[in-house]
């Protein structure tokens, strides 16, 4: 791994173990075991070092994610079993320093406007990635139900890292629940 990515991967694991706070250069850098020229050579401020760290997350997140639906939409399951699919992926993909870092970045875009057009361009990416697993489970209109799905994934996330559920016990009913609804009525 590249030092740049070791201070990326560094940052996002302060920032879920002890918050945006904890990212000062000395910290980042101790923690990424490089020295502090070379984190100010990959990143001469904080904005660029926390708009970098969310785009590198939801990258990755979007990458294992695709590669999850992709295997999930060749498999030819109907919506209402893919719900359970989904949930088992979810306990996979949503724990750990993270992606609390990732639900911190976009709270902190709200508040610094350098980052939000990162965090928005993430949240559009997760609205493209839910339109391609709707259009693939045979959804109409994916693009206008693919916002509701995405913010219902997001509040579960925070649900789950609020009450330590490890289990994502739900989730395949709230999705279900969203699916039956923009089905086509016969």
């Amino acid at each position: 791994m590249s030092a740049r990515d070791e201070i990326l991967q560094a940052t996002l694991r302060l920032i879920g173990e002890r918050g945006i706070g904890a990212v000062t250069n000395r910290a980042v850098a101790r923690a990424a075991g490089v020295s502090l020229g070379s984190l100010t050579y990959h990143f001469p401020s904080q904005e660029d070092l926390l708009r970098e760290a969310l785009h590198t997350f939801v990258e990755a997140e979007i990458t294992r994610i695709t590669a999850y639906v992709t295997a999930l939409a060749e498999s030819g399951i109907a919506p209402v079993q893919a719900a359970e699919q989904v949930e088992k992926a979810i306990v996979d993909f949503t724990y750990g320093p993270e992606q609390v870092a990732n639900l911190e970045l976009h709270l902190h875009a709200a508040r610094d406007p350098a980052l939000r057009e990162t965090s928005k361009r993430s949240v559009e990416a997760y609205d493209r990635l839910a339109t391609a697993v709707l259009k693939a489970l045979g959804i109409p209109d994916a693009e206008h139900h693919a916002p509701a799905v995405v913010a219902m994934l997001y509040g579960l996330a925070i649900r789950r890292l609020a009450t330590g559920d490890t289990t994502a016990t739900g989730t395949a009913d709230a999705l279900r629940l969203l699916l039956l609804g923009a089905l086509p009525r016969n």
